[in-house]
């Protein structure tokens, strides 16, 4: 179960990144599906931590354990090896900075900025989850519970064609509004209850 889980939390978030994502900064920009098809490969081949051709609870260790270095490394100013309380506290003394120009930067958006965010970080991330791990049990279409290229690839342009609203084979800054508003009537309409008999 827990290895099914982390397989999961490997790609699903980045199956959707080729579809939603346009090339380059501009949001605006349009994106074909040959786009998101070389983002899918491009994609895959960043996770692909081990290059065996397959995503699974191996690439997820790998990209766990490189993470830790980084942090680690980060921490570790003077590269001794150790972290020290000084860096320790510095590094802690820099997060508390960061969260203050964060706050700062909300109070002046406003408060239904903060609210957005606050509501993002609780409520939204787990319901993310859950829609990404049945995303990527699809993905996983020989339930081999690891992801080919080809499964990825699918995945990501199966997302597209979703995303593509008026099927030109383009994805444009409308068609995403239009699937950011279709999911957030989806995340808003409750679950029928089931009638008693």
């Amino acid at each position: 179960m827990n290895k099914k889980i982390s397989l999961f939390t490997l790609a699903a978030a980045l199956v959707a990144v080729p579809v939603l994502a346009a090339p380059g900064a501009d949001g605006n920009a349009v994106q074909t599906r040959a786009d998101a098809q070389a983002r899918a490969t491009q994609m895959f081949a960043k996770m692909d931590a081990n290059k065996d051709g397959k995503l699974d609870a191996t690439d997820r260790a790998a990209q766990r354990a490189e993470r830790q270095a980084k942090r680690f490394a980060s921490l570790d100013a003077d590269g001794n090896g150790s972290i020290s309380k000084a860096e320790w506290d510095k590094h802690g003394a820099d997060r508390a900075a960061k969260r203050a120009e964060r706050g700062e930067k909300r109070a002046e958006a406003g408060e239904a900025g903060e609210g957005k965010r606050h509501h993002g970080m609780r409520g939204g991330h787990g319901k993310r989850s859950g829609h990404h791990g049945m995303m990527m049990g699809k993905a996983d279409t020989d339930g081999d519970k690891a992801i080919s290229q080809a499964e990825f690839q699918t995945a990501a342009l199966a997302r597209f064609d979703a995303a593509d609203a008026n099927k030109d084979g383009q994805v444009t800054a409308e068609d995403r509004q239009a699937q950011r508003g279709a999911w957030r009537a989806k995340r808003g309409a409750a679950p029928a209850a089931p009638a008693n008999q």
